[in-house]
């Protein structure tokens, strides 16, 4: 990799990535004084369902804070390309096709880059500018947003959770929603499988030791991409960070504990999750685009610490958007984030993987994997090797489709399917009432969903593939792409657009979201 593609901006941070955004005409700033209470998430819900820019609320009320903002879904890509804001924000070309922004983005995972430790000051560590302890850190003097009108309560969903191996040097970073309660403890949804929850389920409370945590909010692009990445027990995220920024990550010691945590962090909230104490959680509205229940238990975090920036951002999701129809900031980072992760992981473990790709707008339900390989075993391995990865635990469906089917194009898919995918020979159930499952899953029923302390599901049912390889043999195209430029010309010479209409919808609301800014 070049030295001049390793290069990404010269103080990354969120709000480096907002100024890229709005001197790209993608950001719009929202001056009126608006409400956390449901106004902020109703008007970044309108701008993903519109493919438009990403709203930043420039006065909140409701906020002991000075200054202190919201940012509705930062990383939501447009409709048609999701990875687009994400490489704007990993200093990648905007333009890049999702080959292309693929192959970057597995190059830079495959160079890590080791962190550094900077001072706590405010002038080396911007995260330290203001610094409260003991009873003068109060969570709800901030703007945490009520984002569906059916939630449990008010959450940050959109942070790092940073939190240490009792046994090694490793520190985990993860993403794991919070839901507030008071001024000084939230609830943290961990759901035991997953590489955070087993530190606390399996070790912590298991020594009836509380566990030191950090919630990052509003870290750096290339932190927040790596919290939401498959990577492996025991490696270090912030070396990762470090090769997707291009650029060691500089890292800051917290006030109350020993971990060390992104110091161009918009906020930091210092913590412990005791250990056999656990506050209501949820409903909340989720990943799959409705709302996820029932209440249950999850462990207690108490706060030790705030330390913020002067009039720092809090960034969200509008969760609950993104089944099959409109982008946020999850399905838009399973595609750019998680996406590549997957594929590089997938080769590691030897299988010959071209990409590993979410199917768009349906964040972690079903993906698609293009292979190079028809042979009906090894797809049923990596089928089985994919289902039983902790990473994959909330991932019910593939299809498998050959390597020259572009995976992030619907069209190309449904194409495999219809014409390789025999549904007497090519459907499989796999695993029956034996693979791991997560509660998230909106057809389980409230029983299904399981364990309320841990999280875990008790259906063990089955996952499916789809084989919708073998594209030799296949059919040629009806009409010669020759012949369907000559129809466009014909089409253009008689005065009709050539613009297919949805396209001219998009360029439409676009306009429209232009004059309401």
């Amino acid at each position: 990799m070049s030295e001049s593609d390793r290069r990404v901006v010269s103080e990354p941070s969120l709000r480096s990535y907002l100024d890229a955004l709005d001197a790209r005409g993608e950001l719009v700033r929202v001056t009126e004084e608006l409400s956390w209470d449901l106004e902020a998430s109703a008007v970044a819900m309108r701008a993903g369902d519109r493919d438009g820019p990403i709203p930043l609320f420039e006065h909140v009320r409701g906020s002991d804070v000075p200054g202190a903002r919201l940012v509705g879904d930062p990383y939501r890509g447009s409709q048609r390309r999701p990875w687009d804001r994400i490489a704007t924000a990993l200093g990648l070309p905007a333009d890049a096709d999702s080959e292309a922004y693929y192959d970057a983005m597995l190059d830079r995972l495959t160079d890590p880059v080791d962190p550094v430790t900077v001072d706590a000051t405010p002038e080396a560590a911007p995260c330290k500018e203001v610094v409260r302890t003991g009873e003068e850190a109060r969570l709800l003097s901030l703007p945490w947003p009520y984002i569906h009108s059916g939630d449990g309560g008010r959450y940050s969903n959109l942070h790092t959770l940073v939190a240490p191996d009792p046994d090694s040097e490793w520190v985990d970073w993860s993403t794991h929603r919070m839901m507030i309660h008071d001024d000084r403890q939230s609830s943290v949804l961990l759901l035991a499988g997953e590489q955070t929850p087993n530190l606390y389920y399996y070790k912590y409370e298991r020594r009836d030791e509380p566990m030191p945590a950090a919630i990052v909010v509003g870290a750096e692009p290339a932190v927040q991409c790596t919290s939401v990445m498959w990577i492996p027990t025991g490696s270090d995220e912030a070396r990762y960070a470090g090769g997707l920024r291009g650029a060691p990550v500089e890292l800051v010691e917290c006030e109350t504990n020993d971990l060390r945590v992104p110091a161009n962090a918009e906020l930091v909230v210092e913590g412990h999750l005791l250990p056999e104490e656990r506050l209501d959680e949820g409903p909340f509205g989720d990943y799959f685009g409705y709302m996820h229940g029932p209440r249950r238990s999850m462990p207690a975090f108490r706060v030790d610490a705030i330390t913020h920036r002067e009039s720092p951002i809090i960034p969200f999701c509008v969760e609950g958007t993104g089944a099959g129809y409109t982008e946020n900031t999850t399905s838009s980072m399973e595609v750019g984030c998680v996406g590549p992760d997957a594929t590089l992981g997938l080769r590691a473990a030897g299988f010959d993987v071209v990409r590993c790709v979410p199917w768009q707008f349906t964040p972690r339900t079903a993906y698609v994997v293009a292979t190079a390989t028809d042979d009906p075993g090894t797809l049923h391995e990596l089928a089985n090797f994919i289902f039983t990865t902790w990473g994959m635990l909330h991932i019910d469906f593939f299809i498998f489709v050959d390597a020259c089917v572009d995976p992030l194009d619907t069209r190309e898919v449904f194409e495999a399917i219809a014409l390789h995918a025999d549904p007497d020979a090519d459907f499989h159930q796999f695993g029956v009432e034996t693979m791991p499952k997560v509660p998230l899953n909106i057809y389980q029923t409230p029983d299904e969903k399981g364990d309320a302390q841990t999280g875990t599901s008790k259906a063990k049912t089955a996952k499916a593939y789809i084989d919708a390889t073998g594209s030799e043999g296949a059919r040629p195209p009806v009409v010669s792409e020759s012949s369907r430029d000559r129809a466009r010309e014909l089409l253009a010479t008689a005065g009709v657009a050539a613009t297919p209409r949805r396209e001219t919808d998009r360029a439409a609301d676009a306009s429209d979201s232009e004059g309401e800014r």
